[in-house]
C-alpha cells in the first residue's frame, strides 16, 4: 500500500505517492559526483519502514521532509558532496512536485571505493 504526500487545492487535492518523491530523490543523487551508493540496507533496519533506494520522505505540516543514506566516494569531502546533494536534491523535489522541502537530512554511512 502506497503512503502519499497530500495538498489540498483549491479544486480538490493533490497526492503524490513517496514511492515518486524517493525516486525523484534517487534520480537527483546520481548526478552528484561524489556519491558512491546509496544504501537501502541502513535506511531500512535504521527507519522501521521500506526506504525506496536509501530515501525515506516523510510530510511534516506541508512539507517534505526527506532522510537519505548514501556511501560517499573515496578522495571526495565529505561535508562538500553532503551540501550538493542538499541542494540538488532540494531542488529538484521542490520543482518537480511544488511541494516545499523542509529539510533534507544525509546520512554518510561509509566510503566507497568503487569508481
Amino acid at each position: 500500500m502506497a503512503e502519499y504526500v497530500t495538498r489540498a487545492e483549491e479544486n480538490g487535492t493533490i497526492n503524490i505517492a513517496e514511492d515518486v518523491v524517493a525516486a525523484i530523490v534517487a534520480d537527483a543523487v546520481k548526478e552528484i559526483e561524489g556519491v558512491g551508493a546509496m544504501s537501502q540496507n541502513v535506511a531500512e533496519q535504521l527507519s522501521g519502514k521500506k526506504a525506496v533506494r536509501g530515501v525515506r520522505v516523510e510530510k511534516i505540516d506541508d512539507a517534505i521532509a526527506i532522510d537519505l543514506y548514501l556511501m560517499a566516494r573515496y578522495g571526495y569531502a565529505i561535508p562538500e558532496v553532503a551540501q550538493q546533494v542538499q541542494s540538488k536534491v532540494s531542488d529538484a523535489v521542490g520543482g518537480m512536485t511544488g511541494f516545499p522541502v523542509k529539510e533534507v537530512n544525509v546520512h554518510v554511512g561509509g566510503i566507497s571505493f568503487n569508481d
